[in-house]
């Protein structure tokens, strides 16, 4: 069975994690969260099987050579993520639609891939200034890892354009707001 996928990318600190939550509190019985695959190790209260499926970079590649993902990129020197396939088959099954929070070139990947049964959304910071204070603000990485999260972010403003939707997250409550109405429209095509 094949459904349908909501895409929501953008640059580290554009707040994509934060609406995707929202929108998985706010309509659990229709949305699932694809957990991607990572090489990374876990940040903070991040768990495995629930944010991420953490796992070595030779497994990792084990599955890429054995074509279990959909999509997977090396995001970061050295550091892999991906979409397995399993994953969103087993939420299809359950009925759901599928939702990601991907970096800008994976949901592109996606898009192409599933083309007219995803809808992909770009979420964009009010600047980049607002995008390295948020980085900055968190506090759960090294100096050298937010400024190669900030070199990667003025790259991937400039895929907006490619993708379905831009989504302004300039203030929180709206861009949730939009979002959910972005979700509806896309369960009721």
């Amino acid at each position: 069975m094949q459904g349908k996928l909501i895409i929501f990318s953008a640059p580290s600190g554009a707040g994509k994690t934060t609406i995707v939550q929202h929108l998985l509190k706010t309509f659990p019985d229709k949305i699932a969260f694809s957990i991607s695959a990572t090489t990374r190790e876990a940040r903070g209260e991040e768990q495995h099987e629930r944010d991420y499926y953490f796992i070595g970079k030779e497994e990792f590649l084990h599955k890429v050579a054995k074509h279990e993902f959909v999509e997977f990129e090396e995001v970061y020197s050295g550091t892999f993520y991906g979409t397995l396939k399993s994953e969103i088959q087993r939420i299809w099954d359950s009925g759901k639609t599928v939702i990601f929070d991907l970096d800008v070139e994976g949901g592109l990947r996606l898009k192409k891939k599933y083309e007219e049964n995803a809808l992909a959304i770009f979420v964009q910071p009010p600047s980049l200034e607002v995008l390295i204070e948020r980085l900055k603000g968190r506090g759960t990485e090294t100096e050298f890892k937010v400024k190669e999260r900030i070199n990667k972010a003025a790259k991937e403003l400039a895929y907006a354009p490619k993708f379905d939707v831009i989504l302004k997250n300039y203030d929180l409550e709206t861009a949730c707001k939009e979002a959910e109405q972005l979700l509806l429209n896309l369960l009721n095509s």
